[in-house]
């Protein structure tokens, strides 16, 4: 069943109401062979929690902007949902000198540190594990996230005019204008409930938010989500293809 809710958090909701079990995001990371599945209710407890820790301990407050410094993974998937669960604007690849609060991967640690708000470090290890050692100035989200609740209210309702996502060049769109973009790109890619896209686009377009996470969500269909899928010989994605019964397909130019 697809969703007429008007923000991406209540297309979440919409899921967990209608099939909680089904499979949302299925992540490869073909540098080292993990593999996780969430469903959506596992996938929207991630958010709570996630929604919770941005909401109370970090005390980010509607409209305040985040830097996503983060590949196309499924922490970052949970971070973006948050952010317009609670109402922060989330600009993936965003400057952190002009953001109010970063979250940053291993690889960009450096770069994070020019924002002046709380920081956050995501060690991008199998299973969601913490940093052998936590990055100074960081919180590490491993260690704070389990803690938290698993329900999440906002202190303010969200609604579709509240300012959502930062794109270059695209400059904010509401969370209305983000669930009509996802709809709109489902519909161009052919989705429908039980589709199965498989996607290698990076997080930091349009593009590659629709494919990865946005669109599949609007359609009440599920991605397989890649990061480093060049290292994957064509046999193996042709393989992960009917393992993952791939219906649909948005990959960089090449593969």
């Amino acid at each position: 069943m697809t969703s007429s809710a008007p923000t991406p958090a209540g297309l979440l909701a919409d899921a967990v109401r209608s099939d909680p079990g089904r499979p949302l995001i299925t992540f490869y990371d073909d540098a080292t062979g993990e593999r996780v599945e969430l469903s959506v209710a596992t996938f929207a407890n991630w958010v709570a929690k996630t929604s919770n820790l941005l909401q109370d301990d970090l005390g980010a407050q509607p409209g305040d902007r985040v830097a996503l410094l983060l590949p196309a993974h499924w922490q970052t998937a949970v971070w973006l949902l948050a952010a317009f669960s609670t109402g922060v604007v989330a600009v993936p690849g965003g400057d952190p000198a002009r953001a109010d609060l970063v979250v940053s991967g291993p690889d960009t640690l450096e770069e994070a540190l020019a924002c002046r708000g709380e920081r956050v470090a995501l060690a991008l290890r199998p299973l969601g594990g913490r940093f052998p050692q936590p990055p100074r100035g960081f919180a590490d989200y491993a260690v704070d996230v389990p803690g938290q609740g698993d329900r999440f209210v906002p202190y303010e309702p969200v609604g579709p005019q509240a300012p959502a996502l930062e794109l270059p060049g695209e400059g904010v769109l509401t969370a209305g204008e983000v669930v009509t973009r996802a709809r709109s790109q489902a519909e161009a890619l052919g989705l429908e409930p039980g589709s199965r896209l498989l996607s290698g686009l990076p997080y930091g377009s349009w593009d590659g938010l629709a494919a990865g996470l946005l669109a599949p969500l609007a359609a009440g269909a599920s991605v397989v989500l890649c990061r480093h899928l060049d290292r994957l010989p064509a046999e193996g994605l042709a393989r992960r293809k009917e393992e993952e019964r791939v219906t649909h397909t948005a990959v960089p130019e090449g593969i």
